[in-house]
């Protein structure tokens, strides 16, 4: 795809700021989808899909956890992780705030607040990963390296299998 042929959200932006190479693809959005859905469009394994979660440990501020799309977290393994009591996903309205996108849409890239952003440890050992660009229906591919250098990342052990 030539730069025109996909959006230029914050994500992008923040992408080619960082000087991080990517490829964009795109895909006709589906509501509920999720990953399977991406994936299926995309013809990649599910497991490449990389989900962006909005989490809110008890009484602190929000986080995100980057997950496998055929995994989900494990709320407790991630709270003990953290050394919090409790942790669980943000409701839409405050996901949406603290991100600037829209649910299904959310892009750990140029978020609207800089946030604490933690990968399960194994997306990193994929050859080549898919997460959200900053609008539904968008994903950028890249290589775990670079999201490396891109974010800030914690690595972390919390997958379960769904």
């Amino acid at each position: 795809m030539s730069r025109s042929d996909h959006p230029m959200t914050r994500g992008v932006r923040y992408l080619s700021s960082k000087r991080i190479p990517f490829v964009p693809h795109l895909y006709p959005y589906e509501e509920h989808g999720g990953t399977m859905h991406a994936a299926a469009c995309l013809s990649v394994e599910e497991h490449r899909i990389v989900k962006t979660l909005v989490m809110e440990p008890e009484g602190g501020r929000p986080l995100l956890v980057l997950m496998h799309g055929d995994r989900d977290v494990s709320t407790k393994n991630l709270a003990r992780t953290l050394g919090v009591k409790s942790i669980s996903p943000c409701d839409v309205e405050k996901a949406e705030r603290v991100t600037g996108y829209q649910v299904g849409g959310i892009s750990p890239f140029g978020t609207r607040q800089p946030l604490p952003i933690y990968v399960e440890r194994t997306v990193l050992a994929l050859d080549s990963l898919y997460v959200n660009g900053g609008k539904r229906g968008f994903l950028v591919e890249l290589i775990p390296a670079d999201l490396r250098k891109a974010l800030p990342v914690r690595e972390v052990e919390v997958a379960i299998v769904i």
